[in-house]
């Protein structure tokens, strides 16, 4: 298992709508998708794309939400982690817990905001750094 490109850089937010128009305001990036809530994930997401890929703009929706405890230490939001595209995601799983990484929750790949399977490596593995791994969407979606 060889990861593939960057598809996102995630940036945890307390107002997805906000961070947007900041990377508008200061960085050109107006190419963005509306908001859009995703209950089972606990968080409200808008996708920022920039050339070679795109920023996901996460804010929590609710206490129970994985982003609110980042924000809690980090009231402003910041850098939540990086994804990237695989070919396979059971055999990345796989790859991963062969290989002495700890896959977040179950360890089951689940449906992510881009609406393909996803997993999380944890940042004890990974140099400090959260890293999702995403089943590579089709040619053309984001």
């Amino acid at each position: 298992m060889k990861i593939g490109r960057l598809n996102h850089v995630g940036v945890a937010t307390p107002d997805v709508k906000a961070a947007a128009k900041t990377y508008a305001d200061l960085y050109g990036a107006i190419d963005a998708t509306e908001a859009k809530d995703f209950p089972h994930l606990g968080v409200r997401v808008v996708f920022v794309s920039v050339p070679n890929m795109q920023i996901e703009l996460i804010e929590p929706l609710g206490a129970d939400s994985p982003i609110h405890k980042f924000l809690e230490k980090n009231p402003k939001g910041g850098q939540h982690h990086m994804c990237f595209e695989v070919s396979d995601i059971v055999a990345a799983r796989d790859a991963m817990r062969e290989r002495g990484a700890t896959v977040l929750g179950t360890g089951e790949p689940y449906i992510g905001a881009h609406g393909v399977p996803v997993i999380f490596v944890h940042p004890k593995d990974t140099g400090g750094v959260l890293v999702e791994l995403m089943q590579a969407p089709d040619e053309g979606a984001h």
